[in-house]
């Protein structure tokens, strides 16, 4: 697996371990079985000390056995999208009762600071940002009934969708306005995206929202000198609220969805056992050493 998450375990004396897994996309759902099937999950992970980075860290979960405090993050699975975030925040909370449930905006960074480590580490500040693309209402990338991606809405008749493959598009600072000059955007914005933007030219105003977590969130006013910056965290309906012109499409965030977490939880189940019975199969098979017979069809 491709997708790579770090683990953090906080023991009850202070000490903490740290794991690395390749399953990031997703995660989110393992922690729909509470805090002991979790646990038990760390035996199958990678322990080597290394800390995934901004560019790198596709996910990532500590746990506070002591303090129970549980945190996490994740750039893709349910948690991140609006129709399934407050299901899976229900249903995790419903798991590990008596815990403190934490979401992470900026990543890897506030994992590192919880446990006393220098977030500095982790980070990617030279980075080249490549710019999110500017999508068109019949984009293809938009076809689909949860697409994602970022509204930015400017004033009280601008709209315009941009691509959440890249980061943040709030990330590029006020450049992001000279973007939008020549892009004909759209009327109104009734997708199921995951991340937003309202700009206020005239008073120099700026909220955004991200279900994603989003490396460097908190450095934001830094790129808008001038600007009142308002991160909004995850509550979209803000958006709704100053924008005017963003307005997704009613679903339902109760029990349909609820239903959809935890299928989507048995299909992960059901692929992480597979995958261990064909690890195990892999290692407890015969070898055929070359030179010993014909080699198996």
């Amino acid at each position: 697996m491709g997708n790579r998450a770090n683990i953090v375990v906080v023991r009850e004396n202070g000490t903490h371990e740290l794991y690395r897994t390749g399953w990031a996309v997703g995660i989110d759902l393992d922690l729909l079985d509470g805090p002991s099937a979790f646990l038990a999950m760390l035996p199958e992970l990678r322990q080597d000390g290394w800390w995934l980075g901004d560019i790198m860290a596709e996910g990532g979960v500590l746990l506070d056995l002591g303090r129970k405090v549980l945190m996490f993050f994740a750039w893709e699975g349910p948690s991140t999208e609006l129709r399934y975030r407050a299901a899976v925040f229900g249903l995790i909370r419903a798991a590990w009762p008596g815990w403190d449930v934490r979401w992470l905006y900026d990543g890897p960074a506030e994992l590192r600071e919880y446990v006393g480590l220098d977030p500095e580490y982790v980070r990617c500040r030279d980075q080249h940002r490549s710019q999110a693309p500017l999508l068109a209402p019949d984009d293809e990338d938009l076809a689909w009934p949860d697409p994602g991606g970022v509204v930015i809405t400017v004033g009280t008749d601008g709209c315009h969708v941009a691509s959440d493959g890249i980061a943040h598009p709030v990330l590029e600072g006020v450049s992001l306005l000279d973007r939008l000059v020549d892009d004909p955007g759209h009327g109104v914005c009734r997708l199921h995206v995951n991340s937003g933007i309202h700009i206020d030219p005239q008073r120099r105003r700026l909220g955004w929202w991200s279900l994603p977590s989003s490396p460097q969130a908190y450095r934001v006013p830094d790129l808008w000198p001038g600007w009142r910056v308002v991160f909004w965290q995850d509550d979209w309906e803000q958006h709704i609220r100053v924008g005017g012109r963003f307005s997704p499409t009613p679903f339902d965030a109760g029990e349909e969805a609820r239903a959809a977490v935890l299928a989507a939880a048995a299909e992960r189940r059901a692929a992480r056992a597979h995958f261990r019975a064909q690890r195990t199969r892999h290692r407890t098979a015969p070898a055929h050493p070359l030179g010993d017979g014909p080699a198996p069809v």
